[in-house]
């Protein structure tokens, strides 16, 4: 049987108290109250994950950590009266009652609100009143309360709340100006006039419903969610009329293999970066149209680089065997850990093998296209890596290297733990000494270019990699955006890496998600303060940066449903009725390209430029909360320069984790 107290109590030492919630009435009260007597019996094995899970009514119950920071940021304590907004399943208000005196919670779903009643008088949670009710007009009856916890989001902070807030009170809330866009604030009373405002972070809550939020739309729904919007969309002819459009200007084609891709080859005309999307990791016509458009961008315009969100060392493994290099002895597996299928899988394994027969028609080694990784996750192989060539080419360097990156030793297999002892304070951080060893390298760059610039540029991308992962897993845990920043900005830095060492006249394909290469800017991510690759791109090379972006309506996608859990072949519902996929599916096209940056018809760019949602599916998808989880909002048109959709499709084929009969012992892939 499940050892629920023990993860609990490993959930709050991981999940909560090693963030930095340090109040330990609140720490007691998570360690206390029974999450999985709040979730639905079905996923209870779940509960103590760090995720918000559905519940009735297209509702969710929060992040363990989100509850325990907001009850935090109001601090409670045993002689104060609290009002929260958004019961929901009664998991937070049963965390309240155990460090505050009173707790009235107000609820607009009877379901949920009769469900919330009865739990709390069964737990035994005598100080706990539930009304159901409009949640942005508070519970004036109790007022004032000396904290107030909003547990939606809301365009801004309803006045009766304020008006309801004891002078010295605190209140958080979720606000942003749109149902998905959204910051947490704390307000504090200081007078009967004065409150002060204090930003908190960025979040995404279901929308606060209610006469001072937003407006329900009952027709409508999807994944069991009710949508709402924050002004009536303006789409012009409206989205039937788009449709219409759509299939009017769009470039169709039958199938992958005998697919025109002239058109978009003019398009691209010569720019020196191409970036190719995926909506998801684990569909196969992503997959193969990236790799068809690859090879002809190295047959026609003479590619040289293809850069993948993947590893810096697994990739080179790949590089090395596509350009007939020595791959040498290992001590690890290409694309072995989580998720594996991302990369090692039968359509990437089709693309290797092309690329290395092409290579092998380059009699000049240095003019074969190379195989690239721009992550930053390999910790341990990139260290690997670095004392390697070291140990080969500077004995005493290496005997420094081995000294500096020992501070890293404890952690290397698992550098999420290291992250975690430095947040806690129960361990110094190694910043000085990994960006000492890159400096080191860097200072001795022509001795060692002179011995092998090729290896010599391995080795430092891998020292990169060392000091970008030091540093990603010790911000990893406040979540927000510098932990994505930093990783985007690290790809990005490794692509021009790339691109300067190959010489002036290189030119880079990129594979990486749809949310890594269009332009965040365009999105909902830049309101948060992220960027990414394509937005830096845009940036440093202009109208050189080629964006493209790939959708689906449905079918089969290859997913976890959770970090770590073995791979699925899971369907994909289709497309939410106010989302861009929406418009493609309706258009009656199977499979086509749009223009974007030089449509077809002016008015195309024109009529897609009202920001709609757009989905994007991980390595984890989640259907029963789809709109929560895969949905962003975007103006497709200046995310992307070139759109490819595809209305149905299929998974990729994960390779055996056996050798495969007929393949050499030294293939990259090779297990």
């Amino acid at each position: 049987m499940t050892d629920f107290t023990d993860l609990r109590h490993r959930m709050v030492r991981a999940q909560i108290e090693n963030r930095g919630v340090r109040d330990r009435a609140v720490l007691e009260a998570m360690r206390t109250v029974p999450r999985e007597a709040f979730v639905p019996e079905r996923l209870s094995d779940f509960a103590y994950d760090d995720a918000p899970l559905p519940i009735e009514e297209g509702q969710t119950i929060s992040q363990p950590f989100i509850v325990a920071m907001m009850i935090a940021a109001v601090g409670p304590t045993s002689r104060d009266r609290v009002l929260e907004i958004g019961t929901g399943s009664g998991y937070a208000a049963a965390v309240l009652a155990e460090v505050a005196g009173e707790v009235f919670t107000v609820e607009r779903h009877s379901v949920l609100a009769d469900q919330a009643r009865r739990r709390l008088a069964q737990l035994g949670f005598s100080n706990v009143q539930v009304l159901e009710g409009d949640g942005t007009l508070g519970w004036p009856e109790h007022a004032p309360y000396d904290a107030i916890v909003v547990a939606a989001g809301g365009p801004d902070v309803p006045p009766a709340l304020l008006a309801q807030l004891a002078i010295g009170g605190r209140l958080v809330i979720p606000i942003g100006p749109t149902p998905r866009t959204q910051h947490l604030v704390r307000v504090t009373r200081r007078s009967e006039e004065r409150f002060e405002r204090e930003r908190m972070g960025d979040v995404r809550f279901v929308p606060l419903i209610g006469a001072a939020g937003w407006s329900p739309e009952p027709d409508e729904v999807a994944s069991g969610s009710t949508v709402v919007r924050s002004t009536p969309a303006k789409e012009g002819p409206g989205r039937h009329a788009v449709s219409t459009l759509l299939r009017e200007t769009v470039e169709p084609f039958s199938d992958i293999e005998s697919a025109s891709l002239e058109p978009l080859l003019r398009r691209v005309g010569d720019a020196r970066v191409v970036l190719l999307g995926e909506a998801t990791h684990g569909t196969s016509e992503f997959y193969r149209m990236r790799a068809r458009i690859t090879q002809e961008l190295i047959l026609q315009k003479g590619f040289n680089v293809v850069a993948v969100e993947a590893d810096w060392p697994d990739a080179a493994r790949v590089d090395r065997y596509v350009r007939h290099r020595p791959l040498g002895p290992v001590a690890w597996k290409s694309f072995s850990r989580f998720p594996t299928w991302m990369w090692r899988n039968a359509e990437v394994q089709q693309f290797v093998e092309w690329l290395r027969g092409h290579n092998a028609t380059v009699k000049d080694p240095e003019r074969r296209v190379s195989f690239n990784g721009l992550d930053l996750y390999s910790l341990y192989n990139s260290i690997h890596a670095v004392l390697t060539y070291l140990d080969d080419v500077d004995p005493d360097a290496a005997a420094v290297a081995r000294a500096r990156y020992g501070c890293l030793t404890p952690w290397q297999r698992d550098p999420a733990a290291y992250g975690q002892s430095v947040l806690s304070g129960r361990y110094r951080d190694c910043e000085p000494q990994v960006v000492g060893m890159l400096e080191e390298m860097l200072t001795r760059r022509l001795e060692y270019v002179e011995r092998d610039g090729e290896r010599y540029f391995d080795a430092t991308q891998n020292a990169r990699v060392v000091r970008a992962a030091e540093r990603y897993y010790r911000i990893m845990y406040y979540g927000g955006a510098e932990s994505w920043n930093l990783r985007d900005r690290h790809m990005f830095e490794t692509l021009s890496s790339l691109l300067a060492f190959r010489g002036p006249e290189s030119r880079a394909v990129v594979w990486a998600h749809n949310s890594h290469v269009g332009n965040a800017a365009a999105t909902e991510m830049g309101t948060r303060g992220e960027f990414n690759i394509g937005e830096l791109a845009r940036q440093s090379f202009g109208g050189a940066a080629y964006l493209v972006g790939f959708g689906t309506d449905r079918g089969t996608v290859a997913a976890a449903s959770n970090w770590g859990d073995p791979v699925q072949v899971m369907s994909v519902r289709p497309s939410h009725a106010h989302s861009y996929e929406r418009l493609c599916h309706d258009c009656d096209v199977k499979a086509f390209f749009l223009p974007l940056r030089h449509p077809a018809r002016d008015v195309v760019r024109a009529e897609l430029a009202p920001a709609r949602l757009e989905r994007a599916i991980g390595v984890i998808y989640r259907p029963e909360t789809e709109l929560e989880s895969h949905y962003f909002q975007a103006v497709l048109p200046v995310q992307f320069d070139e759109y490819v959709w595809f209305d149905e499709t299929r998974a990729v084929s994960p390779l055996p984790a056996v050798a495969q009969a007929g393949v050499p012992e030294t293939y990259p892939f090779g297990v």
